[in-house]
């Protein structure tokens, strides 16, 4: 291993490496809590090795056995947001290559910043109480005591305990179920992992579950309000495993469903073996969210096989998933199709530099971490300069079969591992040895290491935004007077990926008059789309216009669905306009208690409300 420390873990990766996780779980929703029991089994690197350090968040630890044998442990000082370290002093010494299952059994806090508990009220049923786990990035410890760093990979298995008219389900494959021999109203559901992975991808969902067969390998799963309409809506998730695997090699996952959470998910998708989750903003009807579900394919090979090494290093698993999605897209739809996403992707890459700062070291496309919560940093710098970058190596390597090529081999290479940018660049290098002299000229350090924009601006094809572009142009351009001009036939042939494209565009420019908005209301109707991306940024469009007519519906759309990529926005965008600022905040801490841990968060930090964290 190149680099034996983590900066957001505190385990100590070079003296010991988990193998194994063998979880048993009692889901508890009276008290909000997970009575647990972890069995890890660790391999020793180092001589004379007699205690371990595990990640820990807000646990409640009540014993530890080193192979059956009491040990002794402690917890250290509790630090603002990598938690409590576990120090555990085996009874024994070891020496290197010797194996020791160490056993803890503990009780999850009912603030466990990896879990949130949904009432009845909060769920499409109505009927019963709901459970979903988020533990990218590093969250995991929250509910499993681990070596909580993605330089660390093993297999898992759970058991897990829940009332019998819930379903519990993991990402794992489904290894049965039966009743709880010490409760019958209860039900145990086992699962398992035999594909090595990170800690990060460790989930389970537990609700009032219904599933349908969508495919050979794939099922999706929801509440049973959703389960028809989210079967229809990814019914092209095998024609997408296929591309994928001609694109990158077989999926070794086995199972590939997909899991649509309640409307308090605070991410569009999340790439967990065997069940991706998905946010229910994709469900609107006209399948063209599809690349969220791209996106998340592709994280099967890179990122799920191929892991970043640390959180340092996260542009290894986002930007090639990205350009991966992508590919999946070209294949799907065409060359152009892919462009115009790429365009997409820089402006949105434009909009996090301006949100962060252009000299932000966030903004570099490997950013120190010391002292950094990774909640903090995230942004869409890791996908779209990354992206960039491989597009800029595509086109100086020979283009896209070429470095689709290297791809496919990086990933062979290095599947069930975990790496650092440096071991990518040097495999680059190997791979492509003939063209040594060409990425010797590439500017690597304005590249890797400098805030800001990337150094080269890539052209792309414009064919598919030109219509967006030339539309936008003519609403900036015309004066009130003349929007009489403008009708339904503007948009009539735009597909909905344009339509985004244009809005996108729009909030580009300085806010456009107020009669302007009005216009657009008038013609195009946006207020009816149901689509979560164009009524997103149509809001947001409105309220920089300072319509005030769109503040209530754009502080509904913050609440009544809690992905990040929109509540964030849009409640900076009505905190924004002076007006209405007190009212962003008010609404805020009204909805805060059912609001995602993360989420919460990170509203709080955007619109200067006392975050309420526990330090």
């Amino acid at each position: 291993m190149a680099s034996a420390t983590d900066p957001c873990s505190f385990s100590s990766f070079s003296k010991c490496v988990t193998k194994h996780l063998n979880l048993t779980y009692h889901v508890d929703f009276d008290s909000h809590v997970i009575k647990a029991k972890v069995a890890l089994t660790v391999e020793v690197l180092v001589d004379n090795f007699t205690s371990l350090t595990l990640d820990t968040k807000d646990l409640k630890i009540s014993k530890v056995t080193a192979n059956g044998q009491a040990a002794k442990f402690a917890l250290g000082p509790k630090h603002s947001f990598k938690g409590t370290p576990l120090e555990i002093t085996l009874p024994f010494d070891l020496s290197r290559g010797q194996h020791v299952i160490v056993e803890v059994t503990y009780e999850t806090a009912p603030s466990a910043s990896a879990l949130q508990w949904l009432t009845p009220e909060q769920t499409a049923g109505k009927k019963h109480p709901y459970l979903f786990s988020q533990c990218q990035a590093t969250h995991c410890r929250s509910m499993v005591p681990c070596q909580d760093t993605p330089a660390m990979k093993h297999t898992y298995y759970a058991q897990v305990s829940v009332p019998k008219e819930l379903v519990a389900v993991m990402s794992a494959v489904r290894d049965g179920q039966e009743p709880d021999p010490q409760d019958s109203s209860r039900v145990i559901y086992r699962f398992r992992q035999p594909v090595p992975m990170p800690s990060y991808l460790i989930a389970i969902v537990v609700g009032a579950l219904e599933s349908r067969e969508i495919g050979p390998r794939s099922r999706v799963w929801s509440e049973k309000e959703f389960v028809d309409k989210a079967a229809f809506e990814f019914s092209e998730t095998e024609t997408m495993l296929k591309t994928a695997e001609d694109l990158a090699g077989p999926y070794v996952w086995g199972q590939y469903d997909i899991l649509v959470l309640p409307p308090s998910f605070p991410y569009g998708g999340m790439e967990n073996p065997c069940l991706t989750f998905a946010t229910p903003t994709l469900l609107a009807g006209d399948r063209s969210l599809s690349n969220v579900i791209a996106h998340e394919i592709s994280h099967s090979w890179t990122g799920n096989l191929v892991t970043n090494k640390t959180w340092e290093h996260f542009w290894l698993n986002e930007g090639h998933t990205v350009y991966l999605e992508r590919m999946i897209g070209r294949s799907m739809e065409s060359e152009q199709f892919r462009q115009f996403k790429a365009m997409g992707g820089w402006k949105d890459l434009q909009e996090s530099v301006n949100t962060f700062g252009a000299n932000n070291p966030l903004t570099n496309l490997v950013p120190n971490m010391n002292e950094v919560d990774p909640d903090d940093a995230f942004s869409s710098v890791p996908y779209e300069k990354g992206f960039a970058l491989l597009y800029h190596l595509e086109e100086l390597m020979g283009g896209p079969e070429v470095f689709m090529g290297f791809v496919k081999s990086y990933i062979q290479m290095f599947a069930y591992s975990s790496v650092t940018t440096e071991e990518w660049k040097k495999y680059l290098f190997t791979y492509f040895k003939n063209k040594v002299d060409i990425l010797n000229k590439v500017d690597w350090n304005a590249w890797m290491h400098t805030p800001g924009m990337p150094p080269v601006k890539p052209q792309y094809d414009t064919t598919m935004a030109d219509a967006c572009i030339a539309l936008c142009k003519r609403w900036v351009k015309t004066k009130e007077g003349d929007l009489g001009n403008f009708s339904e036939v503007d948009v009539k042939t735009l597909s909905t990926h344009q339509l985004i494209e244009f809005l996108s565009l729009l909030l580009q420019e300085e806010p456009l008059p107020l009669s302007h908005v009005k216009r657009m209301q008038e013609v195009y109707q946006l207020n009816a789309f149901n689509n979560a991306e164009i009524r997103f940024r149509w809001l947001r469009l409105c309220v920089k216009s300072k319509w005030e007519d769109a503040v209530p519906m754009a502080l509904k759309m913050a609440t009544e669905q809690g992905r990040m990529k929109f509540t964030r926005p849009l409640f900076k965008e009505v905190y924004n306009f002076d007006k209405y600022r007190e009212e962003a905040v008010r609404v805020f801490v009204a909805h805060r208690a059912a609001m995602h841990p993360v989420t919460s968060n990170l509203v709080a930090k955007d619109l200067k409300v006392d975050t309420g964290k526990s330090t």
